[in-house]
C-alpha cells in the first residue's frame, strides 16, 4: 500500500514533471463514490481539506487547471502523468475541457497549487424521483427540477436493496425515489447515467 509520505513524494516528482512513475489505478480508488466520500473528510472541525478542490474550471494551460469553488475560493490543480481522470468512466486528461465541474483529490504544494491524484470531471449525485422511463433515458425530477438521465449501453447499472450492481433496469418504477451518480452535460439539465441507487 502506498504510504503518505510516499504518495506525497510521488505526486511532488509528477508535478515537477517526472512523469510515468506508476500507474495511475495504484494511487486509489477512481470509484464515482469515492469522490464524495472525500468531500466530507476535513482535517479539523469547520476547516476545508487542503488536499481537496472542488469548482468550474474556468481555465486551462496545458495541465495546470483554473478552478473556480463554489465557495468563490479559486485553485490550481496540476494534472500529472499519474493523475487519475474520471468522466463518466475511467478516462484520460485530454478529456478535461474548460467549462468542465469538477472533484480533485491529491497533495497540496508548498506554492498552492494541488498536485492532482485523483479527478472526477461533471460528475453528480443526485437524489431524484422516477417520473418516466423509457428505452434511453430516464425522466427524472431532482427538488422540483427536470432532469434527463441518459443510459449508457454497457456502462449504466443499478444497485437494488445494497445487492451488487446489474446492468438490468428493469426493476426500476416510476414514482420511486433514486440516487443517481452520473455525469453532467455541461449547460444542459441532462446527465449521463453511471450508477442508479434504487428501492424496489
Amino acid at each position: 500500500m502506498t504510504t503518505t509520505m510516499d504518495r506525497r513524494s510521488l505526486l511532488t516528482r509528477a508535478a515537477l514533471g517526472a512523469t510515468g512513475l506508476v500507474a495511475a489505478s495504484a494511487m486509489g480508488s477512481l470509484a464515482p463514490e469515492t469522490a464524495f466520500a472525500a468531500a466530507t473528510q476535513y482535517p479539523e472541525p469547520g476547516q476545508p481539506d487542503p488536499n481537496f478542490a472542488e469548482g468550474l474550471i474556468m481555465g486551462r494551460n496545458q495541465d495546470l487547471l483554473q478552478v473556480q469553488g463554489s465557495d468563490g475560493r479559486l485553485h490550481r490543480i496540476q494534472l500529472t502523468g499519474v493523475t487519475s481522470v474520471w468522466k463518466l468512466r475511467p478516462t484520460t486528461l485530454d478529456q478535461v475541457r474548460v467549462g468542465d465541474g469538477l472533484y480533485a483529490r491529491g497533495v497540496l504544494m508548498p506554492d498552492g497549487t494541488l498536485a492532482a491524484e485523483s479527478v472526477w470531471v461533471n460528475i453528480v449525485n443526485l437524489t431524484v424521483s422516477i417520473t418516466s422511463i423509457g428505452r434511453s433515458a430516464l425522466q427524472l425530477e431532482h427538488h422540483g427540477q427536470k432532469v434527463v438521465g441518459h443510459v449508457q449501453p454497457g456502462l449504466t447499472a443499478a444497485v437494488y436493496n445494497g445487492t451488487p450492481a446489474v446492468s438490468d433496469l428493469s426493476m426500476l418504477k416510476v414514482g420511486r425515489h433514486a440516487q443517481v451518480i452520473g455525469a453532467w452535460r455541461p449547460g444542459t439539465n441532462e446527465i449521463d447515467i453511471a450508477t442508479v441507487y434504487a428501492s424496489n
